[in-house]
């Protein structure tokens, strides 16, 4: 297939999915279903109507305000998903028709959940991530033997195992439970790319996550002793892997290349 009507599909892919994401968003912290009831207005509990369901299009038709009440509805929920079609479709670039592309589709949409979760309440809920490497498994094994490339599953598996040893260690010193459990995931998915993504990735996700902290501590909106959820980090970092380790690593070695002259 060609990549424009590829992106395109990508796109409104992940408006519906992003759409979704809002109700995992705001449910799977409470322990509620997400299945019933149906999408509704949690001030005045009117179902949502079909036409006002639509992604990104819904929100601006009701101008931010439930058709029922009036109450104010937040503008993430547009933002969430517009950004998960723009992930999509970076991710589509990226990958083009192959297939490990689903896999990696899958963990953007995760990687957005997560990352708003943690935000919200600080953790990173075992109901989304554990799941996620049975879905992993089931979209790269066969992405690895159906592309004739094993050695990327046993590279993933690899670079899991070491980031979980990585951030069980690190644990010790205050990383989050859903970090240490976070880790392998984005390792075998990052593994799969190279060892190049591994580093960049995990190196990434610790600086993001420190320039952060430093900000908040030098704008006091945080104290030495706060909280700061690192899952956010640790996913971004991971995707700066996905879309730029190689321009990051030729970077890196030209700065230990001495000049010629």
């Amino acid at each position: 297939m060609p990549l424009a009507p590829l992106l395109v599909i990508a796109g409104v892919l992940g408006l519906a999915v992003g759409s979704f994401l809002n109700v995992v968003i705001h449910r799977v912290p409470r322990n509620q279903s997400l299945v019933r009831p149906g999408s509704h207005c949690p001030d005045c509990g009117h179902a949502i109507r079909n036409r006002h369901n639509v992604p990104v299009l819904g929100w601006l038709l009701l101008r931010g305000r439930c058709a029922d009440c009036a109450t104010p509805i937040s503008a993430r929920y547009p933002l969430v998903e517009a950004g998960t079609a723009a992930l999509f479709v970076a991710v589509t670039a990226r990958f083009g028709w192959s297939w490990e592309l689903p896999g990696y589709l899958y963990l953007a949409a995760v990687a957005i959940a997560l990352a708003l979760i943690d935000l919200d309440v600080m953790r990173l809920p075992d109901k989304i991530v554990l799941p996620s490497y049975a879905v992993a498994t089931a979209l790269l094994v066969p992405a690895a033997l159906l592309t004739g490339d094993p050695a990327a599953l046993l590279r993933g598996a690899a670079a899991a195992i070491l980031l979980y040893l990585l951030y069980r260690v690190l644990g010790a010193w205050g990383m989050g439970g859903g970090d240490v459990k976070l880790a392998p995931l984005l390792g075998f998915h990052l593994g799969w790319l190279g060892w190049g993504a591994v580093a960049i990735g995990a190196f990434s996700g610790f600086l993001l996550g420190g320039l952060a902290g430093a900000i908040l501590l030098a704008t006091r909106a945080a104290g030495r002793k706060s909280r700061i959820p690192f899952g956010p980090y640790m996913l971004a970092g991971a995707f700066l892997a996905v879309f730029a380790a190689a321009p990051i690593g030729d970077w890196y070695a030209n700065l230990l290349t001495p000049a010629q002259f």
